[in-house]
């Protein structure tokens, strides 16, 4: 199968960036993601017949890229000694890291309130980012009761956030 990047790859970017999104909880970071995504994309053009489903590639790429940002998010603690010349990158004002913070303790707080089945399919999957089938190993459930859990959960979740936001 030939890819082409106009009519293959870009019209992913919208599901990229809700994927995005949903994990870093900031509209900025996640544009900034995709974009980075279809860099890595364009970079690894030479390979892509070689790939079995681009789709799958490219919400990968994504959604290592997010929880990244997400931990450097997390790790990052800006004390008010430090200068700015120490942080010549962009660093988010009081009132987006606030922003930021509330909305990640939603979340936390909704999937606290999850069935415990859900809430530890969602932890071993998006948090310690383990496989469908590790998932199903360690539960001793099957693989498609693992997809079931987490696609509820994360409804649950999206429902949940937006009455609160």
């Amino acid at each position: 199968m030939k890819v082409d990047f106009r009519n293959d790859i870009l019209p992913l970017k919208d599901a990229l960036y809700r994927l995005a999104l949903r994990i870093t909880l900031d509209s900025r970071e996640a544009e900034d993601i995709v974009q980075e995504t279809m860099l890595k994309v364009w970079n690894r053009r030479e390979r892509w017949d070689e790939i079995d489903s681009i789709e799958a590639f490219c919400t990968t790429i994504c959604r290592n890229l997010a929880l990244d940002a997400l931990k450097k998010a997390e790790n990052r603690h800006v004390s008010l000694d430090e200068s700015p010349l120490q942080h010549p990158d962009y660093a988010p004002t009081p009132f987006e890291q606030a922003v930021s913070q509330d909305r990640i303790q939603i979340v936390r707080r909704i999937i606290d309130t999850l069935p415990e089945k859900q809430r530890t399919c969602i932890q071993l999957r998006d948090i310690e980012e383990k496989s469908y089938k590790e998932i199903a190993q360690i539960l001793d459930i099957t693989e498609e009761q693992v997809k079931i859990n987490i696609f509820r959960a994360r409804q649950t979740i999206r429902q949940q956030f937006k009455q609160i936001e």
